[in-house]
This record gives structure tokens, C-alpha cells and sequence, in this order.
């Protein structure tokens, strides 16, 4: 049996290759965008021993307490 070289949606013919090609737009339209940031992105001027909690905890500064207070 032969593949038939149309689509029936809606009531409507659509050609398969029509739609891989729109479907294969989408996509590369969809890789193409950017997503803006949801607030204004500053420069980390801490140390970098400093930056995460992790850091914090393996390289403790100066001025922290070591008695758990």
C-alpha cells in the first residue's frame, strides 16, 4: 500500500514535506531566541573563596567564628 503524499487535518490537505519544513522552522526559530534576564546581572566582586556556600565553608575568612556561634 502506498504512503499517500498529503495530510488531512481540519478538513484541510496539507503536504507532509510542507510540514516538516513549518516543523523544522519552528525549531530552528526556537533555538534562535533569547531569553532576556529577569533582573539587572551584577558582577560578583567577592573573593573567589568567598562566591558560594561551599567555599565559605571549606576556606573559612578572617572574621568567622569557629564556635559553631
Amino acid at each position: 500500500m502506498r504512503i499517500p503524499p498529503f495530510i488531512e487535518i481540519d478538513g484541510k490537505r496539507h503536504l507532509w514535506r510542507d510540514l516538516v519544513n513549518l516543523r523544522r522552522e519552528q525549531r530552528e526559530a526556537a533555538r534562535r531566541t533569547e531569553q532576556p534576564a529577569l533582573f539587572e546581572l551584577r558582577n560578583d566582586s567577592r573573593p573567589l573563596a568567598e562566591r558560594t556556600a561551599a567555599s565559605r565553608y571549606l576556606e573559612p575568612s578572617l572574621f568567622t567564628r569557629r564556635d559553631g556561634s
